[in-house]
């Protein structure tokens, strides 16, 4: 052990805030990520991986600052960078066995026994590293790993063959992520192999951890109309019981909505109606960094309920974003410049956008269903979700009671805990109210004698104030007071 003697510092590498744990919107995200970086590309495919920190999520999918080519980059970006919430759970459907590409023989100049093969997407079990004309062995003649870009190193042993070496020759597979079409993200269920893919996967995760899904996204391949379609269909129904919503892309290709007046067009025609959508238009941009609004909406829903003791009750609209401007998808050059006005006529559509109000601002309410209803259970998007928490955690809550002797005591006890569960977040000021009752009229002898009971609960989520008028005139009396009396 070294002998010390004076003042000494010692320096650690900066880390990211503490996340905020939130449960109420908890994040399922599909997509693509560079799994050649995961702790195991070949164990990060078509599977659910749960992260409550930035490192996880990186060990698990992998992660590169790509965030064009890999959506799941956005994602895990928005949250644990932008927003720091967690947890999220992730699922890649970019199979390195599949989805990948053959790298010719290039060579790399050798600097310090390091040589720096900067092609993205290697996958390091398929690389072959030759000196001239010897073939070296990993591990025995050199050693391959990651740089912080993502690039493979290859660093030579001094004991082996190659040490000598002032080039490398390399060649091998990378994956490619262009091959992912939006059939990987819907997936499926392959009857030979049982297995699920894709969106399928929504599915387990609640078997898996426990944890009822809150949002579904897929930034970027929400813009198909039909990708878009399956998340609102998994939406319902989640293990036969449970409920969430969803975050689309609404498309701003040059095929799409390029400007704001072609935003009713293009929701129209992509048929996304859902009351358990939100649609969100155009991309945006942080920097040098351009995201899929979905990434960074849904994040921020998770931010607000985290914040929020983990009640969806709160709007996320008019809420600060980390964003510096808007722009096009296959234009992120482009800059979108939208006004309070134009983006009051995007929200009439039932489409969310984003407004610089000295400083960015998500502005936006209404689910993809508006204007097509008006319930303001499932207009407010806000409202729609605080059901769909209520009810799975009503679920959640009463579970244990399922086969317990249908008496007074069993009924009792639901309408009693519910009744005092309804005036906890009444005086929180999280509903305006909330209240079950059992009501005799509803349950039938016969219902009973097949072991039914059925209770009617009513609930008052608050809606948004979205419209704040002052009504200012003129008062002339006002005036003579100041002018002509004493």
């Amino acid at each position: 052990m070294a002998y010390n003697h004076g003042v000494r510092i010692l320096e650690n590498p900066t880390s990211l805030t503490a996340p905020i744990i939130g449960m109420a919107a908890l994040q399922v995200v599909v997509g693509v990520s560079p799994v050649n970086l995961a702790e195991d590309p070949y164990k990060a495919t078509n599977v659910v991986k749960f992260a409550y920190s930035f490192k996880e999520a990186k060990e698990a999918v992998g992660y590169s600052d790509n965030l064009k080519d890999y959506t799941l980059n956005q994602s895990i970006s928005a949250t644990f960078k932008k927003f720091a919430v967690a947890p999220i759970a992730l699922i890649n459907v970019l199979d390195p066995k599949k989805h990948k590409a053959s790298v010719q023989k290039t060579a790399f100049r050798v600097d310090a026994l390091q040589a720096i093969v900067n092609i993205e997407g290697m996958l390091l079990d398929t690389l072959v590293v030759e000196a001239g004309e010897t073939t070296l062995q990993e591990d025995v003649d050199y050693i391959a790993g990651f740089d912080d870009d993502g690039y493979a190193v290859i660093t030579l042993l001094e004991s082996g063959a190659g040490a000598e070496a002032t080039t490398l020759n390399i060649s091998g597979d990378k994956i490619d992520p262009s091959q992912v079409t939006s059939k990987d993200i819907i997936g499926g269920y392959d009857v030979n192999t049982g297995k699920e893919s894709g969106l399928e996967l929504v599915r387990q995760v609640y078997p898996l951890f426990s944890m009822t899904p809150g949002l579904i996204t897929a930034p970027g391949y929400s813009k198909d109309p039909v990708v878009a379609a399956v998340m609102a269909a998994k939406c319902l129904k989640i293990n036969g019981i449970f409920t969430c919503e969803c975050i689309a892309d609404l498309d701003s290709t040059k095929d799409g909505a390029t400007k704001h007046t072609d935003v009713k067009t293009v929701k129209e025609n992509s048929g996304f109606v859902s009351e358990h959508m939100s649609v969100v238009w155009p991309k945006v941009r942080s920097g040098d960094e351009v995201y899929y609004f979905s990434a960074i909406y849904s994040a921020l829903i998770a931010y607000v309920d985290a914040s929020n003791d983990d009640v969806p009750n709160l709007s996320a609209s008019n809420k600060a974003i980390p964003i510096t401007g808007l722009c096009l998808d296959d234009d992120e050059d482009s800059e979108i410049v939208i006004d309070q006005e134009q983006a009051n006529e995007v929200n009439s559509l039932g489409v969310s956008t984003a407004v610089n109000f000295n400083g960015f601002r998500s502005w936006g309410n209404n689910s993809a269903a508006y204007p097509g209803t008006t319930d303001p259970k499932d207009r407010w998007f806000c409202c729609r979700r605080f059901f769909s928490w209520w009810g799975n955690s009503f679920i959640l809550n009463y579970f244990q009671k399922v086969d317990d002797p249908t008496d007074t005591r069993v009924i009792q006890s639901i309408c009693d805990a519910e009744n005092i569960r309804g005036n906890s977040y009444v005086a929180q000021g999280k509903c305006a109210g909330a209240r079950i009752t059992y009501n005799e009229d509803e349950n039938s002898i016969s219902d009973i004698l097949n072991g039914k009971i059925q209770f009617h609960q009513y609930l008052a989520p608050y809606t948004p104030a979205e419209d704040i008028l002052n009504v200012l005139e003129f008062d002339p009396t006002m005036l003579e007071a100041a002018l002509g009396g004493e």
